[in-house]
C-alpha cells in the first residue's frame, strides 16, 4: 500500500488524536501500537508509534504497510 486512502487517513488521524491503538500490518507482521504523530522523513511519510505494553518506540514507514486497521 504506497498510500492511504481519505478514509484510512481519517481513521489515523483520529487515532492519534485519541490515542487509540491500531493494527499495522507491514511485510506479513502485526504490529499493535499506539500512533503518536504522523511526519515527512526524508521525503517518506512516517508513522511514529509506542508499543502500547513495552513503551517501546517504532517508526513505520506508510509506502512499507500492507494495511492499517483502529482497533476498538
Amino acid at each position: 500500500m504506497a498510500e492511504l486512502n481519505t478514509t484510512q487517513y481519517d481513521a489515523l488521524e483520529r487515532a492519534i488524536a485519541d490515542r487509540r491503538r491500531m493494527s499495522v500490518y507491514r511485510r506479513g507482521t502485526e504490529y499493535v501500537v499506539v500512533p503518536t504523530r504522523l511526519r515527512q522523513i526524508q521525503g517518506r511519510e512516517a508513522l511514529e508509534a509506542v508499543h502500547p505494553t513495552t513503551g517501546e518506540h517504532l517508526t513505520l514507514y506508510i509506502d512499507e504497510v500492507e494495511s492499517i486497521e483502529v482497533v476498538d
